[in-house]
């Protein structure tokens, strides 16, 4: 904002992004150039990563994190935010990721760079609205005092990577797979057209998966922030308060 980097913003700040046009979504790359423009930005997870390193900031929620893409193999489309969690010494409590993406690599991706992914009160991984996958997790936490301890002791070990909690979207928020796989491929397609890829992708997808469910999955969206900053909250009250 204005040439700044800000941490912690008031509720006419949250308002002026979340209603204004010119609102740029800023990746690590973005940072600096961001701040040297002015103006409005929003960070991606992996910005937030960036920053998170910067302040010392351990704990985070977000409501999906970034990934590879499909068709990733000729487009190279993976999110800076595979790269920040192999980087940066923070817990990301989040929904999984969204089902745009090629769920297999991006579990690969994230398992070559030594990033753990930990199933909150569940054994699959999670796709944003979906509350379960085919993706089955190595690891299950099922209280916030657990997953404290994982991520102290893979901090411990000298790991200076990310750690990843999936906590399923709430079951009265959740929307069926079968219903919106097929939005999803429509959307992709309507991208495609469109010559939408890239950092553009993904709000171009979600903004037409709002419209075609009515809103229902924008519901689930604001549902599983709200839910994921909570539990972000008892895991870090209950990593610094052992």
């Amino acid at each position: 904002m204005e040439g700044s980097v800000r941490v912690g913003i008031d509720a006419e700040e949250i308002a002026r992004l979340g209603s204004g046009e010119l609102v740029r979504k800023v990746s690590p790359r973005d940072l600096a150039t961001s701040v040297i423009g002015g103006g409005l930005g929003a960070t991606t997870v992996g910005g937030t990563l960036a920053v998170c390193r910067i302040a010392g900031i351990h704990f985070m929620a977000t409501g999906g994190i970034g990934g590879v893409h499909r068709g990733w193999a000729s487009s190279m489309d993976i999110s800076a935010d595979v790269a920040e969690l192999g980087m940066a010494a923070v817990c990301v409590v989040c929904s999984g990721a969204k089902s745009l993406l090629d769920i297999p690599a991006t579990l690969e991706a994230l398992e070559s760079s030594g990033v753990p992914v930990i199933g909150y009160r569940c054994d699959s991984f999670p796709l944003f609205f979906h509350r379960e996958s085919l993706h089955t997790l190595p690891d299950r936490a099922d209280d916030p005092l657990t997953v404290a301890a994982v991520v102290a002791t893979h901090w411990g070990f000298a790991r200076t990577t990310g750690v990843v909690v999936a906590q399923p979207v709430a079951g009265e928020a959740a929307l069926p797979a079968e219903d919106v796989e097929p939005l999803v491929a429509i959307a992709l397609d309507e991208a495609a057209d469109a010559g939408v890829h890239g950092m553009d992708l993904t709000p171009f997808v979600l903004a037409r998966l709002h419209e075609a469910t009515g809103g229902a999955s924008l519901a689930a969206n604001r549902r599983l922030v709200e839910d994921n900053a909570a539990l972000a909250a008892e895991i870090a009250v209950a990593y610094y308060s052992d």
